[in-house]
């Protein structure tokens, strides 16, 4: 498979077209940013940690029976995707209290949120991603009534999933965010799932293993790139 020409450029990630028009290259790159793109740095063989972790993630939720969009490893910091149409939502769903619910609502970070919450999103960087409900969705025609339902039903199926997966490597999920698209009339999970994307606390330290130590410059508590590598060990992800 021939990546042909950039679609699109992200804050992370690149789109790449290729020989054939249902499938494209997303290549992750070495970028890790924050507030909304304002502040971005790099962090060598990020990109590489993120592709693997990603793969085998979405690979353990598609045997689950969750429909992806992963078709196969291109490069060591590249996979081989459906071309899906993207919905320009943000599917969060929240297992303890942290990031943007605490300063919302002014609650303790860690609170466990029983049952756990869920939040939509408008993707849209130039707006801070303002939050909004399925009726937005209806009225501006985002997305069908079924598909966001389905998409609902799929994020917190992928929950009950990732919580054993990660509580068995001595992780704490505390919240996470999807992106769907649609190939062929079938809602699919897209985009990515990582340390980028998702709250990881180490259950007995309480260590924050994900991108919360680049947002809130905790470097000394452990560096971000020896955190995404941690938590690819203790998965069994193999990084060379």
């Amino acid at each position: 498979m021939r990546k042909i020409i950039e679609l699109y450029r992200g804050k992370t990630k690149t789109l790449y077209s290729t020989d054939n028009p249902n499938l494209l290259v997303l290549e992750f790159r070495d970028d890790v940013s924050a507030l909304d793109g304002q502040r971005i740095d790099q962090f060598y063989r990020k990109g590489l940690i993120n592709n693997k972790l990603n793969y085998f993630i979405m690979s353990q939720l598609q045997e689950a029976g969750i429909p992806t969009q992963i078709e196969a490893l291109y490069s060591h910091n590249a996979i081989l995707v459906k071309n899906l149409e993207m919905v320009p939502l943000e599917f969060v769903l929240r297992n303890r209290a942290a990031g943007s619910l605490v300063k919302r609502l002014g609650i303790e970070e860690g609170v466990r949120l029983c049952p756990p919450l869920f939040d939509l999103f408008l993707k849209n960087d130039s707006k801070r991603d303002p939050m909004i409900n399925s009726s937005y969705c209806e009225t501006f025609g985002w997305v069908s009534k079924h598909h966001l339902s389905h998409m609902r039903e799929i994020t917190f199926q992928s929950n009950e999933i990732l919580k054993k997966l990660f509580s068995a490597i001595g992780f704490i999920l505390v919240d996470f965010k999807l992106e769907f698209g649609i190939f062929n009339n079938q809602v699919m999970l897209g985009d990515e799932f990582s340390p980028d994307s998702a709250r990881l606390w180490d259950a007995k330290t309480l260590n924050k293993m994900d991108k919360d130590l680049y947002r809130q410059n905790r470097q000394t508590q452990v560096g971000l790139i020896e955190a995404y590598e941690e938590v690819a060990n203790r998965l069994g992800v193999k990084l060379d």
